[in-house]
């Protein structure tokens, strides 16, 4: 037997050796090596996109419920890797351990202005990590290696490892792959923890402000023990109302300006407010003392300690995780004497839950999108996956719906990212195909990802897509009606028939006329266990603004 496989062989052993049983990409010629290994060793799954954007954020959502990198291929240098772009841009603000293995042109081509030649490392130096390019065929297993590391350490993010068509057929020595050990982070210091346990214990009006810190170190259990003994509310950051169980007694759901009134309430009025995993970032606070108090006393805990203070100061500054360091505040701290303020949490959600009560008997025709999103809520397994889009109606949906188990919710983040959902509820799938996913879209965010319905279906990935369609780029157009006289330009459109086209692929397609049929179509959809676009049509006029800031009334 030979000692020598090619670099395409190399660089498969590596990623079978760190536990990557599933890859997304899009066929291409710049490294066929990588593939027919995985075809010969059969032990990394293979999910081939029609797009190399949707197979990022495939990648990206998988390594979001693994906590593994999630890697994609840009099998095609040039055009195929270009189109990648916007997902490591995603990633890259959500903090997502993204690897792209991009193929470049061949080494003796460089330079030459040759075919499908760009600089690939210089576009997307700005947009990650770390864009390296590999240019020794012996060095493509090590630099695999780091990428792997680098992008699994500290805060989490892309890596981009170019590598020469040329490197993947060139042969190198049969490399023996082991697992790359990542470095953990720490709790606080003693000193800290004891400085914040004291904070508490002195607070009337205290806040647990949790963030993603809990989802990547599978903390949810720490931090319901630490408020459930200090009897403290907890507020989720924005995209991360999967870090408590909807329903629990202390949770109050996602604050900020995509989050719930009681929420917000909480972190203006608060005292104190403990942070815990999370950056206090523009999306959870617009950086305003309307969302953070201007007299609260923060300690402030995050994994990337520049983070911390940086918007808010922080009269507590700590760099270490979000779990550990919940769980030694637990073993510290003491109830603070702030029955006031529980009992007016208490009173505050009551009124809340029976205002979304009150939404979901809405009964007006087409469907308001809140009785759309309270039927959904109802009608979600306990064990669903749900992945949000972006858009004026998921805007709604950020804090209206359950989420129960850990990893629970996946959202573009700090992307502002429109199309993500349907692409990420396939990485999803495949990373928990007992779960069942469904992914909450609006009609014109749907056709940016639309074919990847037939990837669903390809690969046995069954996907449940619910489509609200008002005919519009709604926050545009909310925009356009409240600044701009109603004078709309762009923002009206005219979708198809998603659900037909999801049978035409050879999955299932529901249409929705109206109030008290969406909850029902979705259960049937989960229970089929076949993809399914579920279609209906909401209120055109059932939108809301939320960046008043950016806006001056312009009524000429």
């Amino acid at each position: 037997m030979s000692d020598l496989i090619t670099g395409g062989e190399a660089a498969y052993n590596v990623l079978k050796a760190n536990g990557i049983d599933t890859v997304f990409g899009l066929l291409g010629g710049s490294m066929l090596e990588l593939y027919d290994a995985m075809y010969h060793d059969g032990a990394i799954s293979y999910v081939g996109a029609r797009d190399e954007r949707a197979a990022g954020h495939m990648a990206d959502a998988w390594a979001r419920m693994t906590g593994k990198p999630g890697v994609v291929l840009g099998a095609q240098a040039g055009p195929g890797v270009v189109n990648i772009v916007t997902a490591v841009a995603e990633a890259q603000l959500a903090y997502s351990p993204l690897v792209v293995i991009a193929g470049a042109i061949s080494r003796c081509d460089h330079a030459k202005d040759t075919f499908q030649e760009v600089d690939q490392v210089a576009l997307f130096a700005p947009i990650c990590k770390k864009s390296v390019l590999c240019t020794d065929a012996n060095r493509l297993a090590p630099m695999l290696e780091d990428a792997i590391r680098l992008a699994n350490s500290g805060r989490k993010g892309p890596v981009v490892l170019h590598v020469p068509r040329d490197l993947f057929s060139d042969m190198v020595p049969k490399n023996d792959a082991k697992p790359v050990n990542i470095a953990r982070p720490g709790p606080a210091a003693p000193e800290d923890v004891d400085a914040i346990a004291t904070l508490l214990s002195q607070a009337k009006r205290p806040v647990i402000f949790a963030g993603g810190g809990f989802k990547w170190g599978k903390g949810r259990d720490a931090l319901t023990a630490l408020a459930e003994k200090l009897e403290v509310p907890v507020v989720a950051s924005t995209g991360h109302a999967d870090v408590m169980r909807h329903g629990h007694p202390w949770f109050a759901g996602q604050a900020g300006p995509r989050g719930n009134r009681v929420a917000s309430r909480l972190t203006k009025e608060a005292d104190v407010m403990v942070v815990l995993g999370a950056r206090l970032g523009f999306n959870s606070t617009f950086h305003s003392n309307d969302y953070v108090g201007a007299d609260t006393r923060i300690a402030h805990v995050d994994l990337e300690g520049s983070a911390v203070g940086r918007y808010f100061p922080a009269e507590i500054a700590v760099q270490a995780d979000a779990r550990l360091t919940a769980e030694a505040i637990t073993a510290n701290a003491s109830r603070p004497n702030a029955d006031a303020w529980r009992d007016a949490f208490k009173t505050d959600m009551a009124s809340l839950l029976a205002e979304r009560e009150e939404e979901a008997q809405i009964a007006t025709l087409p469907m308001h999108p809140r009785r759309a999103l309270a039927e959904l809520r109802e009608a979600l397994p306990e064990n669903a996956i749900v992945t949000l889009d972006t858009g004026n109606t998921c805007l709604q949906g950020a804090d209206r719906l359950a989420h129960y188990e850990p990893l629970s919710l996946i959202t573009p983040l700090d992307f502002g990212l429109v199309g993500f959902g349907l692409a990420a509820a396939i990485g999803a799938k495949a990373a928990a195909p007992d779960r069942p996913v469904v992914a909450m879209m609006g009609d014109g965010a749907v056709g940016y990802t639309m074919i990847e319905i037939q990837t669903a279906i390809q690969h046995g990935l069954p996907i449940v897509v619910v489509v609200l369609d008002n005919e519009a780029w709604g926050a545009e157009k909310a925009y356009q009606q409240e600044f701009y006289g109603g004078r709309l330009l762009g923002a009206e459109i005219q979708s198809p028939r998603y659900d037909k086209f999801s049978e035409l692929c050879g999955g299932k397609g529901i249409w929705v006329d109206g109030p008290g049929e969406l909850g029902a179509a979705l259960t049937a959809a989960i229970n089929s266990n076949e993809t399914t676009i579920i279609q209906a049509k909401i209120d055109l006029k059932a939108l809301m603004t939320l960046r008043k800031d950016l806006f001056k009334s312009n009524d000429k």
